[in-house]
């Protein structure tokens, strides 16, 4: 049976943006979003979700998938609310930044049904600014959406082994415009690391070492160009987000952050020396991307 009701819990910008893409993609079947009232109201009137529920276990019943939009720390709280309350039709996945501890709390709390119940998902797509002010139809077009299966050792070439309900959800992130792309969860946790929590890491102690050093310095606002608008973009990005992210892949994050700071001290003691060029030419034959 196709998928007639879906429920996103969380209706922010991730949240509100899946909404609206879902409607834009033709998806004719009913939208619940869950979210407190202020922010329900908001996204209703985008016409992100068609009926408001801000209580959980209403908001859940009839769904075949649910959607938790939340920061990680809330979504595995959530998976803990809603398990007894999910019948085995239903399916369960997320969207959020690390996948090893959700796909733990899945298979502690389903057991071996954890395959069927549960989807991990991430989109990797998202703005420095958040809320359901700025969701956007289109904000994952193009983007990876990325699916860490709860199998003890997923296959991650194939969807072979994907319940119908699971494939279908697939079919409707690639109907929005998003690349579903498989991982195993400890990988994801590690490039997610340097590919998007390090670069975030390392924005907001620019910024911050930049606020301390000049302040509100008006000479500095004016000739700041692009590199430094680019550089310090993500710095507004929320600490709620990112406290549960750093919570959850500590480890990962700091190898990371461990061999950035060796990069820069070496760095430091060659701004004279040859191993600056090296550096420079190393530099430059990473690829140059434009994703998200």
């Amino acid at each position: 049976m196709p998928i007639q009701q879906i429920t996103i819990v969380g209706t922010g910008l991730i949240g509100g943006s899946l909404g609206l893409a879902l409607r834009a993609s033709g998806f004719a079947g009913s939208i619940v979003g869950c979210d407190k009232l202020a922010v329900l109201e908001a996204a209703t009137a985008r016409g992100a979700i068609d009926r408001a529920e801000a209580d959980l276990e209403r908001a859940i019943v009839g769904s075949e998938v649910v959607v938790l939009a939340t920061p990680v720390g809330c979504s595995l709280a959530q998976l803990e609310a809603i398990a007894p309350l999910t019948g085995r039709e239903a399916l369960i996945t997320d969207a959020g930044s690390t996948k090893t501890s959700f796909v733990e709390r899945a298979r502690m709390l389903f057991g071996a049904n954890a395959r069927e119940r549960v989807l991990p998902g991430h989109p990797m797509a998202g703005r420095e600014v958040g809320g359901i002010a700025n969701a956007d139809a289109g904000l994952f077009r193009g983007a990876a959406w990325l699916i860490t299966p709860v199998a003890e050792a997923p296959d991650t070439r194939t969807t072979s082994n994907f319940t119908p309900r699971q494939q279908e959800w697939l079919r409707l992130l690639s109907a929005i415009g998003a690349r579903v792309v498989m991982l195993d969860p400890e990988r994801h946790d590690r490039l997610c690391a340097w590919i998007s929590h390090l670069p975030q890491m390392i924005a907001t102690a620019l910024a911050s070492s930049l606020r301390e050093e000049f302040g509100d310095d008006e000479a500095l606002m004016q000739i700041g160009g692009r590199a430094l608008r680019e550089m310090t973009r993500i710095a507004h990005s929320p600490y709620s987000m990112w406290r549960d992210i750093a919570l959850t892949n500590t480890e990962n994050i700091e190898e990371a952050l461990l061999r950035f700071e060796q990069q820069l001290s070496h760095l430091r003691e060659n701004l004279r020396g040859p191993g600056l060029r090296d550096l420079f030419e190393s530099a430059n034959q990473w690829p140059v991307t434009s994703g998200q």
